[in-house]
């Protein structure tokens, strides 16, 4: 199965990177904030963060990897993750519990078929490309 990962690959070629995942990490794409929604340039961030599924920190570069993973695999580490990072907690209906996951699962399986493996890509709100490769 084809999934979104942490890479170092491309990491620093924008001033505005950061990376605070495992290389090879799990990722996913996290909700933004309405600073970084409304005011990109002036918010936290986090519009051009990949989420690390374990240390639930963020990248701004992911690689399109091909893994032994399984849908249902996929699913458990994202529920686990969402559900330690409080994103599924108790008082969440299980209706939207099941809402917010399948609209995470979606957002990965969306760019992951967009994207050949290998492929190292970015983040700007809403829209992800491929990073233009320096020597």
């Amino acid at each position: 199965m084809k999934l979104l990962v942490a890479t170092q690959r491309t990491q620093g070629t924008s001033e505005e990177d950061y990376a605070w995942c495992v290389p090879g990490e799990l990722l996913w794409l996290p909700m933004m904030c309405d600073d970084d929604r409304l005011y990109p340039e002036h918010g936290c961030g986090c519009s051009r963060g990949f989420g690390g599924l374990t240390s639930h920190k963020a990248t701004t570069t992911a690689e399109i990897v091909e893994r032994d993973f399984s849908e249902d695999d996929l699913r458990l580490a994202v529920t686990t993750s969402l559900t330690d990072q409080g994103w599924l907690g108790p008082a969440l209906p299980a209706s939207l519990k099941e809402e917010v996951l399948a609209e995470v699962l979606e957002d990965i399986g969306m760019v992951t078929r967009h994207f050949r493996v290998s492929a190292v890509v970015r983040r700007a709100g809403d829209q992800v490309f491929e990073s233009p490769m320096f020597p």
